[in-house]
């Protein structure tokens, strides 16, 4: 059986690791990155099952719809960027269950036969060395001749396929490999038949539907219907704030009704989005991982920065659970807040 979240595992050697690449330095498409070395040797939980992603590399036009693959998982680590420009948008790793092995500290070690699958990996594979894994980070870019990032986000469609939000066998898996408890999964499920059902995802047709739970929420106590659109008319500028956030601040995420009065009826805050995800951050208090000054565009590979400042918190990260078409995608993306939609705390350590 495949390991599962909170499971524990072993990272393979770097050497073990090199023998299961292509020329490219990837296995079954998927690429193994300079960040990755560092882990080598050392034990982690299993995250959650990477058994699914979601698409941001095609962008809106897809839906961010849901991709899957097969014999991967997220440990608990972050890309720190270092092999890619300092690229800030710390993904989570995918990681073939061919790098891994099981530990001691597993209480059931036999869950999956790792050293049967590093050696068919090994069979399967090329071998590289070290030289030809950061060598396949960058490419040339055709279209302007400059440099082009190659990472496993940008690389995404390469290594996995469409995956239809109906398709039941997902949300199985989900369950089974401890990805999500089935409370959270029923209250995804009952949020998806209230916002479809009653046409409350319809511009014109979900004004009545989105009135009546406002109106609901109220008498329960309840938030605001996480997909309520901003109050700022379009094509009039949205405003900004410069809080001078570093590092380690601490921070409280504003009231859901203060935040839509700073973005427009797409929720954009100078094309920044602020999505149903967030909304349940709202009103708590985190403190500031980094402030996102460079970032690669996984649809081009580019290095970008951002004309207005964002910050990433700790801990606030997509919980795919009122995303179109990718429920309980185990990505865990960073969300990137505007400094207008925080309020800095006073650090009670610091006084």
């Amino acid at each position: 059986m495949k390991p599962i979240a909170g499971e524990w595992v072993k990272v393979r050697s770097k050497e073990e690791i090199l023998k299961t690449l292509d020329a490219n330095g990837r296995l079954e498409n998927l690429p193994f990155m300079p960040e990755m070395f560092q882990y080598c040797g050392q034990e982690f939980r299993v995250y959650k099952r990477a058994h699914k992603t979601c698409d941001t590399v095609s962008g809106p036009s897809s839906g961010y719809v849901a991709r899957r693959l097969p014999n991967s998982v997220h440990l608990e680590h972050r890309c720190d960027g270092k092999a890619h420009g300092g690229c800030q948008a710390a993904c989570l790793l995918f990681w073939k269950e061919a790098w891994l092995e099981p530990t001691e500290k597993r209480a059931t070690a036999e869950r999956f036969d790792s050293n049967c699958q590093g050696d068919q990996a090994a069979a399967a594979g090329s071998g590289c060395s070290e030289a030809d894994v950061w060598k396949a980070t960058q490419a040339a870019c055709k279209s302007s001749g400059g440099t082009r990032y190659v990472c496993q986000a940008t690389e995404l469609p390469a290594f996995t396929a469409p995956l239809k939000w109906w398709d039941a066998r997902q949300y199985i898996e989900d369950y089974h490999s401890g990805n999500i408890s089935i409370v959270p999964m029923l209250r995804t499920f009952l949020y998806a038949v209230v916002y479809y059902g009653t046409l409350a995802n319809r511009r014109t047709l979900g004004r009545p539907a989105r009135w009546i739970y406002d109106v609901g929420r109220r008498v329960v106590g309840a938030r605001p219907m996480r997909r309520a659109r901003g109050k700022i008319p379009g094509g009039t500028l949205t405003p900004t704030s410069n809080l001078e956030l570093k590092a380690g601040d601490l921070v409280r995420v504003k009231p859901f009704e203060d935040i839509l009065k700073t973005i427009d009826g797409q929720n954009l805050n100078r094309g920044l989005s602020f999505d149903a995800e967030m909304v349940a951050f709202c009103g708590n208090t985190f403190r500031v991982r980094t402030r996102v000054e460079r970032f690669i565009d996984e649809s081009t590979g580019r290095m970008k920065g951002l004309k207005t400042p964002a910050v990433i918190l700790e801990g606030a990260s997509c919980r795919a659970c009122y995303s179109d078409h990718r429920f309980f995608c185990p990505r865990a993306i960073f969300a990137w807040w505007r400094e207008i939609w925080l309020e800095k705390v006073v650090d009670a350590s610091e006084r």
